[in-house]
């Protein structure tokens, strides 16, 4: 027989014991991640009770992979839209208790004695919360339909994503092993200028890629496909100077746009279980019970830090963003433990040597008694607010209920507003194609052509031809291409005020536009011609070729749209922010084919007397119903969307439970959300009844909430006259809603 290699049989060491402790932890309602660290701790170096691993690093290296695909899946869920819906609120939140949370870790760091570096790891290793426990506990205390959880699930993309660009600062912080606020700098404009390059490009191309080779992939194909892709990111990414996991990140992040992600995902999962298992086995690995011991004081002093100083910061942050305070707190507790993001970056300092081993063990220590306690804090976070609540004078309750509600109206967005956002958004895309071309043109197209064509200074000619034809389209975009017409006119309309400003907007987009075609030519040629060639390049593309420009720019720009929309058309999404009134929010559930209410009409059913609750919508096979009539009826398996408080939900869950289901994904899919207006001088509703508006008919919306002079209006009667400063809560479409702010 021949010889069994050594790092098979420490693969089946370790998944042998990971796969009894996995059923252990199953049994005991813990996370199974905490089975696999203790699976290390056993198999490792540290621990003579069961066999050692052998091949310690052939580990490593499956575990590096593990980080890989983690990271890949992470991607997956994540998607730069999701981003986008998250909203301001969830934004503010997560960038200000992370920032807070790095801040204080820090200074522990340094008041415990350690190194400016080791201290600067411990501030990113207790700032990222734990998406797995969260989405755990939030299932085992069936709390997943509550107001808090969409807030705390927003608060854990921005985390997820903060987290990436701290691996990239501090990867760069270690190497110059000194802090630079140029050199931090810099690699964050390099991380921004490669995520959008690589965005775009992965959007405009894999879609169309994935689509038309869709009848040949079964799974088998579709796995190899995307875990190639995925790699390759990885390359591209470890060869642009940024880390192996970010690169996964990303491709998982472009995948997730494409009408497959779903399936990817589903693919991928067993494959990211089976190498994150090892991965966290190999965290155990690195746990030396010794230093835990020795180190005991800093990991209870860590402990307290991270669960006070989270629960504080996101409470903080949640009401800064406008949350009220109820919510704020539950959102807080919720996120008081750190992960898995921590163990990267703990393996990130260690694989740098940067950091001291001590910091290890004491992560993973602090990881382990924040995951157990994080089910009590959100079980806590009710009768702690009650408290909190009694304690806190009157007048700074209604200044908090003032401010949450002032912070959530949906304001009229100021022209200025919007042709800012469209006009950066031309400006930074147009212009990260144009930087890109130029640089594959300077630094691999030229040497391609002069290796080919022994006259360089024709060579060189041919190379700013090619690159020319290629960025011409995006030069025209940059410089002409009209930037929200209605906004910008407008604008220009108002000409004591606006029009310098916006010629000078102009101005500085057309001289981006030399700036880039001079970087270009000045690389190839003397500057007095790369100045003059780039003058004339200018005045060709603004007035000889404009129209045909347009038209391929227009192609191009159309096929990226419906790439990028591809996924949310199929499954019928609409990117919105949902914000609740008071204490309402929306909560999901799928009808039993058993319930006795199937086939009566909603006017019959009564659930907005009784219950105090408003149907959004019904789902039903391929058909969505807004807003339902009183005259609709429901039927075996239609996926409804109710509107209520917490209280109120408790009430009708007893009614709606024993004969439905939630569904998983019907946040995803629900084509209706929740806003409120406020009936100022940008909107016509002034005057007119909820009937004589006609926003049933025009919104597709229902008005279940008005707010006025500090009182709340609840189901406002049809014949209700809309009044100055009156804030109205509506359920309906986010686009059509917002047109009722306009004039």
């Amino acid at each position: 027989m021949g010889h069994l290699p050594t790092l098979i049989q420490d693969l089946a060491l370790i998944l042998c014991c990971a796969a009894v402790t996995s059923l252990v932890f199953k049994w005991l309602k813990q996370p199974v991640v905490l089975g696999y660290i203790i699976t290390g701790l056993l198999v490792g170096p540290n621990f003579s009770l069961l066999p050692n691993i052998s091949d310690i690093e052939g580990v490593r290296l499956w575990a590096d992979i593990g980080v890989i695909f983690l990271l890949f899946s992470l991607g997956l869920e994540f998607s730069f839209k999701k981003l986008a819906r998250v909203g301001g609120n969830s934004s503010i939140t997560g960038i200000f208790e992370v920032t807070c949370m790095t801040c204080v870790g820090f200074l522990a760091g340094r008041l415990l004695g350690w190194t400016k570096m080791d201290s600067i790891f411990l501030g990113g290793i207790i700032a990222i919360s734990s998406t797995t426990i969260i989405i755990k506990a939030f299932d085992e205390l069936k709390v997943k339909d509550r107001k808090f959880a969409g807030a705390v699930m927003g608060i854990l993309v921005i985390e997820d994503l903060v987290a990436v660009m701290l691996l990239v600062i501090l990867s760069t912080v270690s190497v110059k092993n000194n802090v630079q606020g140029s050199e931090l700098l810099m690699a964050l404009l390099k991380l921004a200028f490669f995520l959008c390059l690589w965005f775009l490009s992965g959007i405009f191309v894999l879609p169309g890629l994935l689509k038309a080779g869709k009848k040949l992939m079964g799974d088998e194909t579709m796995i190899i496909v995307s875990v190639g892709l995925c790699f390759l990111m990885v390359v591209l990414a470890t060869q642009a100077g940024f880390s192996a996991p970010l690169g996964a990140f990303i491709m998982g992040s472009i995948l997730a746009e494409t009408p497959q992600a779903e399936k990817i995902e589903s693919l991928v999962k067993s494959v990211k279980d089976l190498f994150g298992a090892v991965f966290f086995v190999s965290v155990g690995m690195l746990i030396n019970p010794a230093l835990l011991v020795k180190f005991a004081i800093p990991v209870f002093i860590l402990t307290l830090v991270v669960i006070f100083g989270k629960t504080i910061f996101v409470t903080i942050g949640s009401l800064l963003a406008g949350q009220p305070l109820r919510q704020s707190v539950q959102a807080g507790m919720s996120l008081a433990q750190i992960g898995e993001f921590s163990f990267i970056i703990a393996t990130l300092g260690l694989s740098l040597h940067v950091i001291n081993d001590y910091l290890y063990p004491i992560a993973v220590g602090v990881s382990v008694i924040t995951t157990f306690t994080t089910p009590y804090l959100i079980r806590l976070a009710d009768p702690f607010y009650v408290k909190l609540e009694k304690m806190l004078p009157n007048k700074w309750q209604a200044r908090l209920n003032r401010y949450s509600a002032g912070a959530q109206t949906i304001q009229a967005e100021s022209d200025w507003k919007v042709f800012l956002q469209s006009y950066l958004l031309v400006v930074i895309t147009n212009s990260v194609i144009i930087i890109a071309f130029i640089l594959l043109s300077t630094r691999f197209l030229s040497a391609l052509i002069i290796n080919e064509i022994k006259n360089r200074f024709l060579a060189l000619i041919i190379t700013t031809i090619i690159t020319l034809l290629i960025t011409s389209p995006f030069i025209w975009a940059l410089t002409i291409k009209k930037i929200h017409k209605s906004a910008y006119t407008t604008l220009w309309l108002d000409k004591k005020y606006n029009r310098g400003p916006l010629v000078i907007l102009e101005i500085i987009r057309n001289v981006l536009a030399v700036v880039y075609l001079f970087f270009l030519l000045v690389q190839l040629f003397r500057p007095l011609i790369a100045f003059a060639v780039a003058v004339v390049v200018m005045v060709i593309v603004l007035v000889i070729f404009s129209r045909r420009l347009q038209y391929f720019y227009s192609r191009i720009e159309h096929r990226f749209l419906r790439n990028l929309n591809a996924r949310s058309m199929i499954e019928g999404t609409d990117e919105k922010s949902t914000i609740s009134p008071w204490d309402a929010h929306l909560a999901y559930f799928v009808i039993s084919p058993e319930a006795i209410f199937i086939g009566k009409p909603l006017e019959e059913l009564q659930w907005r007397e009784k219950y105090g609750v408003n149907l959004a919508s019904i789902e039903r096979g391929k058909k969505t119903i807004d807003v339902p009539t009183k005259f609709e009826m429901l039927f075996p398996y239609d996926k409804i969307a109710v509107i209520a408080t917490d209280e109120q939900l408790q009430t009708f869950r007893y009614i709606i439970d024993p004969v439905a289901k939630t569904p998983e994904s019907a946040t995803d899919k629900n084509p209706v959300s929740l806003h409120k207006i406020i009936v100022d001088n940008h909107s016509r509703l002034r005057g007119k009844t909820i009937r004589g508006s006609k926003i049933r008919e025009q919104t597709s919306g229902l008005v279940v909430g008005i707010e006025r002079d500090g009182n709340r209006i609840l189901n406002p009667d049809s014949t209700t006259v809309f009044q100055w400063d009156d804030v109205v809560w509506i359920v309906g479409d986010w686009k059509k809603i917002k047109q009722l702010i306009v004039e």
